[in-house]
């Protein structure tokens, strides 16, 4: 039993580890997409300077709303069941940003957008059966 609460610690940390780096990195790449000139942008990403920039801004807004979903409502214990939904909507957004990249012949820049929909997977499967283990079922 005390290696069973041992493991379901160790897997709520490792939760919240990468519930704080999924959301860290999208409160940047959203920051970026909010603050910075498009031309700076482009610089970095090209396809930034490609799309109308109503498109770049609107994804840098989606990000941060996606970060605010996997850390407040587990964080702050309000409506904890949206953390696992967040994190779904991040998937379903890497998925839309592979398709964009795949698309425009730039394939090889999805394997980020396929690491962060698997750390996503993680958050919703650990949330999920966290509260499953919670609610006795």
């Amino acid at each position: 039993m005390e290696n069973q609460q041992n493991h379901s610690k160790g897997i709520h940390i490792a939760l919240w580890a990468v519930q704080v780096l999924l959301a860290a990195i999208l409160v940047w790449s959203g920051c970026i997409k909010l603050l910075q000139p498009i031309e700076k942008l482009s610089a970095m990403w090209p396809w930034a300077g490609q799309v109308p920039a109503a498109l770049v801004r609107l994804t840098g807004i989606i990000d941060l709303l996606a970060a605010v979903g996997l850390i407040l409502p587990s964080l702050l214990r309000i409506q904890p069941g949206l953390t696992p939904m967040a994190a779904i909507g991040i998937i379903a957004l890497m998925l839309c940003a592979s398709i964009f990249h795949i698309i425009r012949g730039e394939a090889s820049a999805i394997g980020i957008n396929i690491f962060f929909a698997v750390l996503a997977a993680f958050v919703a499967w650990g949330r999920l059966t966290r509260a499953r283990i919670k609610n006795g079922l």
